[in-house]
């Protein structure tokens, strides 16, 4: 399965969220979400655009693998893998005993809503301030679900420049060019 999205920075939720409500999208919830990235011993991720990473949210664990970013959509696709683990702390101890390295970990506090096919988020990230995030996933790369996914974004004011870059791409950006 291919996650396709589209990132774009907001400078206010409020509105936003207003007109996801105004479309009677389904809230489904607010969580803060704990993602901590590693780094492989037998690749580097920076190189390859690839991911791994352990996410805490609600006293739960969830394990995502991301492959390298399809430019073929327009928007921000790739594969994404997810399976939830019973310890968090012990699957990072694994990742630890295997060789992988932390790179960084990444803080928001997201609020997802579902309005048809599509999951919409409004994040507040750490260091980077304010977002929305709308993605459907579409089974293979014959399915492009982009002119849904722009059509959503335009009608809820989230239409601006798409970023393609995950916020473990922008901390790290960040913090390198010491902003």
């Amino acid at each position: 399965m291919l996650e396709v999205e589209l990132k774009v920075r907001i400078p206010d939720l409020d509105p936003v969220r207003k007109r996801i409500l105004a479309l009677s999208a389904e809230s489904c919830g607010k969580a803060h979400e704990h993602d901590i990235y590693y780094n492989a011993p037998h690749r580097d991720f920076g190189k390859t655009d690839e991911a791994v990473r352990v996410r805490y949210t609600n006293n739960h664990a969830v394990v995502t693998y991301k492959g390298p970013k399809i430019k073929s959509f327009g928007l921000k696709a790739r594969e994404e893998l997810n399976f939830s683990v019973e310890s968090g702390e012990t699957f990072e101890r694994m990742l630890d005993r295997l060789g992988f390295k932390r790179t960084l970990e990444v803080n928001k506090w997201r609020e997802n809503y579902r309005l048809g096919r599509a999951s919409i988020a409004l994040d507040q990230v750490e260091e980077l301030g304010t977002f929305a995030e709308i993605e459907i996933i579409a089974e293979d790369e014959s399915e492009n679900p982009a002119a849904l996914i722009e059509k959503i974004a335009r009608e809820i004011g989230a239409d601006g420049t798409p970023i393609l870059e995950s916020y473990l791409e922008l901390v790290l950006a960040k913090r390198e060019n010491g902003l």
